[in-house]
């Protein structure tokens, strides 16, 4: 395994920090979890996103209709 020194906004690394006290991990292995899941692990396949089907609305043109759907739900 290879140092990197990386120079991060001071919001970041607070954020960084926080989540490895929260977990109680140190703060690289936090910081490398979230590099690999950015830029996908080599030699894995892609995960599966368990929860993509819940919001299933039975409509197919969901995407090419939201401004419809949109003004029809939040309409002024």
């Amino acid at each position: 395994m290879r140092r990197t020194t990386i120079s991060l906004p001071d919001e970041v690394s607070t954020g960084l920090q926080r989540e490895a006290g929260r977990r109680r991990v140190p703060v690289s292995q936090v910081a490398r979890e979230a590099i690999e899941a950015y830029l996908g692990r080599p030699g894995s396949e892609r995960r599966q996103l368990r929860f993509a089907g819940i919001g299933r609305s039975g409509h197919r043109d969901t995407a090419e209709s939201f401004e419809e759907f949109l003004e029809r739900e939040w309409g002024d």
